[in-house]
C-alpha cells in the first residue's frame, strides 16, 4: 500500500476523512492505527497522534512509531496541525501561523531512530550506524510550506506565514518565567507536540509542514491569570472548518515531483 500525503492531527481534528479505513502498522518501535480515507479527490492517511479518545499525552505519543508507520506506507509528505500558545503578543488566538523553524526544549522524549545498530529501512534501502540529519537549509519543507500559504490565499484564507515554534514537554503549562525566556531566544509560539516529530520525518527523508493554530496567549503574555484546557480546545474547534478546507486545498496543490532536499537527507547514509 502507498499513499502519498499523510495529516498527523492534534486535537480535535478526529473526522477529517471520509469513511476512512483503519489499518494497523506493526512497527519495529511500536504498532500505529492509521486511518486512510478520502480528503477531496485525493486517499490521504492520517493520524491522531493523541490517539482514537484522545488518551495519550504529548510526552506518550509515540512519535517514532508514528513516523515509521508513515515511512512503510511510502508517504512523500507530511503536514501536521498542532495547538498552541502565542508567545509573540502580535499573534492574536484564532490565528493561523505556518511555522519555519523550532525550538526544541523538551527533556525526556526519544529523539532519533539512529541509535548506532537498530537497521532502518527508508524506500526499500537500509540506513544504519551513526547518522546526522540536517536540519537545513530548511526546518520544515519548503515545498509543502509553500503550498499550504498558496492554498490559503487562493480560498481567502489569512495566515502567517513564518514563526519560531518552541516545543515543551508538558504536561503542564510553561511558566511566565519560561514564556520570557522563549521570547528572548525568538520563539513565536509555544506547543507540546512538534519535536521530535519534525527532526524524525528529516531522518526517514519525509517532507514535513506544519499549520499551528493559536488558541491563546503564553503564560504572563496577556495578563491573564490562569489557562485552561477548555478554552484551547474551544479555540480550535472553532477553525476547524477552515483547517479542514486549507489541508485538502494545500493537498491538491503539493508538487507531485519532490525538487526539496528533504528528500535527499539520507543520501550520503543509504546503502
Amino acid at each position: 500500500m502507498m499513499v502519498r500525503v499523510a495529516i498527523i492531527g492534534g486535537s480535535g481534528l478526529y473526522k477529517l476523512l471520509e469513511n476512512p479505513k483503519i489499518v494497523k502498522i506493526d512497527t519495529p518501535f511500536g504498532s500505529c492505527d492509521v486511518h486512510i480515507g478520502k480528503l477531496g479527490d485525493e486517499e490521504v492517511a492520517f493520524i491522531p497522534r493523541h490517539g482514537a479518545s484522545h488518551e495519550l499525552p504529548p510526552f506518550r505519543v509515540n512519535y517514532k512509531a508514528n513516523l515509521y508507520s508513515l515511512n512503510m506506507l511510502e508517504v512523500e509528505r507530511v503536514i501536521a496541525t498542532n495547538a498552541v500558545g502565542a508567545i509573540n503578543p502580535n499573534l492574536e488566538p484564532g490565528t493561523i501561523v505556518v511555522p519555519h523553524d523550532l525550538i526544541d526544549m523538551t527533556k525526556c522524549r526519544e529523539t532519533t531512530f539512529y541509535d548506532g545498530k537498530t537497521t532502518i529501512r527508508v524506500r526499500g534501502r537500509e540506513v544504519s550506524g551513526v547518522v546526522h540529519v540536517s536540519m537545513t537549509p530548511h526546518t520544515y519543507c519548503p515545498e509543502v510550506r509553500s503550498s499550504i500559504i498558496e492554498a490559503a490565499e487562493s480560498v481567502g484564507m489569512s495566515v502567517k506565514d513564518g514563526g519560531i515554534y518552541v516545543c515543551t514537554e508538558g504536561n503542564r503549562f510553561e511558566t511566565p518565567a519560561e514564556i520570557r525566556a522563549f521570547s528572548i531566544l525568538g520563539g513565536d509560539l509555544v506547543g507540546m507536540t512538534g519535536c521530535p516529530e519534525a527532526s524524525l520525518a528529516r531522518e526517514l527523508a519525509l517532507c514535513y509542514a506544519s499549520i499551528s493554530i493559536v488558541t491563546n496567549y503564553a503564560a504572563g503574555v496577556s495578563g491573564r491569570v490562569k489557562l485552561t484546557h477548555k478554552e484551547v480546545l474551544d479555540i480550535f474547534s472553532r477553525r476547524l472548518g477552515d483547517l479542514t478546507v486549507l489541508l485538502g486545498e494545500t493537498i491538491r496543490r503539493i508538487p507531485r515531483q519532490r525538487s526539496c532536499a528533504c528528500k535527499d537527507a539520507l543520501s550520503e547514509f543509504l546503502k
